[in-house]
């Protein structure tokens, strides 16, 4: 006997060989607004040079909107857009296209509308006032992609913050009824001091268990963000260069920090598979080690509650030795990810370190002649497959050659107790000269800069030869 039946959100289907449970899929429809400028958005560095940067067409950022919503679970069943001069404050569409909604509303059966970008409250509020439906924007989605693939305790709070924050001025939609504990003005809101409390509305009480729980999340977040300090310090002591592997959300990071280091990084044809950092250890072709580290992905209008949430993880990238920044060039918006990438680069302060740039995924170009085209797109990288491994052994010694043009001269003589620091600047360092005294080893070289105050007490002059 075969047969199927929903059950709690939950379709169970029945066959001879047993059954299983298929979860229903929320009905989606993509809402997104054009607003009519030029293709392009320019900017100013701190040099004050003007870079024009290429912006998402709606199609794609509508496209890009449709695979956030697969990733959630949420099946897509259409999508609208409209061109304006500029957004509706009340309802960020216009009045006639909030009807078109309602039509496709009842038309496809739709649960939830998805804005491409971040509504404000009043407009979700007036969206959900006026379709009757659930009203979910980018911002949004993009937080439920978090929280269901936080792994880590870290994770996890980060996500959880960056949800509280996001909701605290949204809560007016939940409780519209703003019921009363207690009515009358005797325990109501005008009651007077030691007589509010029994009388406030139900949101006053939320928004301060809220805030409450914000706080808490704050301070652990403080302690989880120590933490990393101290496991960076403990680097710094080591001497490890590190290089932080940064890039569009389903670039293939996390398939690079598996084929440098052999490690076992889930990796997943998904948008934000992975979100917390992941750290292995490489050897270079000369010997030196160095620490990769895989990051959260990035994404074109990122939540700013998530970037300040994630605070502690992204200093990893900003106080990264050097930064791999992979591209997914088989995608037809590469540049435009690309763009995404740098801009948030800037927003974070992440601006000071090398970066070397990994042109992924080239297995899949049809024709390998095309590799000199994109290449000449983007200065100064190299084309790679992280799943074939092409192309990786000449990227780690691009990585290295950067490393080397970073060093800094040193003569110093270190006395034979420190005879760990001799090593140190062996494995970290270029050595030209090494001579041993009375006093120690007398040792001219290039070192990485990290290391020059370890050794500022055994700088001597240099002395022409």
């Amino acid at each position: 006997m075969e047969g199927r039946k929903q059950i709690a959100g939950e379709t169970i289907h029945y066959s001879p060989n047993g059954y299983e449970v298929e979860r229903l899929r929320e009905r989606g429809f993509l809402v997104g607004v054009s607003l009519k400028l030029a293709g392009v958005l320019s900017s100013q560095d701190a040099t004050g040079t003007v870079r024009h940067r290429p912006r998402f067409s709606i199609e794609d950022s509508l496209e890009e909107l449709a695979a956030l919503a697969h990733t959630a679970g949420i099946q897509v069943v259409g999508g609208t857009y409209q061109q304006l001069e500029r957004v509706n404050p009340a309802t960020y569409i216009g009045k006639g296209k909030v009807e078109e909604l309602k039509a496709y509303r009842d038309e496809l059966d739709v649960e939830a509308f998805l804005f491409d970008d971040e509504l404000s409250p009043g407009q979700q509020r007036e969206l959900e006032r006026a379709l009757d439906c659930k009203v979910v924007d980018r911002t949004a989605l993009i937080l439920d992609i978090f929280a269901q693939h936080a792994r880590t305790r870290e994770g996890q709070l980060q996500v959880e913050l960056a949800q509280y924050e996001y909701r605290l001025p949204r809560l007016t939609r939940m409780w519209t009824h703003l019921a009363r504990q207690v009515g009358g003005r005797a325990g109501g809101a005008t009651g007077g001091v030691g007589l509010r409390g029994p009388g406030e509305a139900q949101l006053e009480v939320d928004r301060r268990e809220i805030r409450r729980r914000i706080a808490h999340l704050k301070k652990d977040l403080e302690e989880v963000r120590d933490q990393r300090a101290q496991h960076r310090r403990k680097r710094r002591r080591a001497a490890l260069p590190t290089a932080a592997i940064v890039g569009y959300t389903n670039a293939g990071k996390s398939t690079l920090l598996n084929a440098l280091a052999q490690a076992d990084v889930l990796m997943a044809d998904l948008l934000f598979a992975t979100l917390d950092p992941t750290t292995r250890r490489v050897t270079l072709a000369g010997g030196r080690d160095i620490l990769f580290t895989d990051t959260v992905g990035f994404i074109q209008k990122l939540p700013t509650q998530l970037v300040a949430a994630f605070r502690a993880t992204l200093e990893e990238i900003a106080e990264a030795d050097l930064i791999l920044h992979v591209v997914d060039i088989t995608h037809r918006n590469a540049l435009e990810q690309a763009a995404a990438v740098e801009d948030t680069l800037r927003e974070i302060g992440a601006t000071q370190s090398p970066v070397v740039v990994a042109l992924n995924k080239i297995d899949r170009l049809a024709d390998p002649a095309e590799i000199g085209e994109l290449l000449a797109g983007f200065p100064n990288s190299l084309a790679i497959s992280a799943r074939t491994g092409q192309g990786v052994d000449a990227l780690l010694a691009r990585i290295e050659s950067v490393l080397d043009t970073s060093l800094v001269p040193v003569r110093v003589r270190v006395p034979y107790r420190q005879g760990e620091l001799v090593a140190l600047l062996h494995q970290q360092g270029h050595i030209e000269r090494e001579e041993h005294g009375p006093e120690g080893t007398l040792i001219e070289g290039r070192i990485p800069a990290r290391l020059t105050s370890a050794l500022r007490p055994y700088a001597v002059e240099r002395t022409s030869r």
